[in-house]
């Protein structure tokens, strides 16, 4: 059986000591492959349409463009060129960063600590690369209310009316951090079925994944 391709890494840090260490950490991984690496968000941009990683570690303060402004420049350069864009996950040295819910709000997959155990590095770049979000709902939640109250509520968007009832309430729990398992429990359901629903909230919603999800329901004040 032909093994599943290597997932393709690109880094985008100003420090080049930081740099050397995540590609040789990348580098040592049989599903991994390191294919480029840039010191600021310009640099950043060029080597993400250069190179096509498929998930990129993006660190945020950096000179000349920062990683909030980059990854919007990377995602929309992959949407008007009709291409897959990349996964990207923001590397920040402050648990509680508004910078980094700006960058996820910009269209990033979640954030890590830039002095995370490097294997949980490791497995944050497998498990965006899979399609899913790199940090847990309810530490974004604990992000968004870092900098949230005070803050008047969006309009609550049309397409949150579409939703039923029953994914109205799995909708609710996923918004205050509860996995797939927990909601299932919680409301008599089977994983498999939950995972139905949160797809298809997403899809109405117009949201990429469970991260964006916690962000859009504390933006319209739809959780306490």
């Amino acid at each position: 059986m032909t093994p599943p391709p290597a997932i393709r890494v690109g880094l985008v840090d100003d420090q080049a000591l930081f740099r050397t260490g995540i590609r040789m950490l990348v580098s040592s991984q049989p599903d991994l492959e390191f294919v480029g690496e840039a010191g600021n968000g310009v640099e950043g941009m060029e080597m993400a349409a250069e190179a096509r990683p498929d998930v990129i570690l993006m660190d945020i303060r950096m000179p000349v463009m920062d990683g909030i402004a980059a990854t919007e420049g990377i995602l929309a350069a992959a949407e008007a060129a009709g291409t897959t864009p990349p996964r990207i996950v923001v590397l920040t040295t402050f648990d509680l960063d508004e910078s980094a819910a700006r960058a996820i709000r910009g269209g990033a997959s979640g954030f890590v600590l830039k002095d995370a155990d490097p294997e949980f590095l490791l497995a944050a770049i497998r498990t965006v690369h899979a399609g899913n979000s790199v940090i847990a709902a309810s530490a974004t939640k604990e992000l968004l209310e870092h900098f949230g109250p005070g803050e008047p509520p969006r309009v609550q968007p049309e397409a949150f009316g579409t939703l039923t009832a029953r994914e109205r309430d799995i909708f609710l729990l996923a918004a205050r951090g509860l996995s797939n398992s927990e909601i299932a429990g919680s409301e008599f359901l089977s994983e498999a079925t939950v995972k139905t629903h949160v797809s298809r909230i997403l899809a109405k919603l117009g949201l990429r994944d469970r991260v964006q999800l916690v962000v859009f329901a504390f933006e319209h004040r739809l959780v306490a």
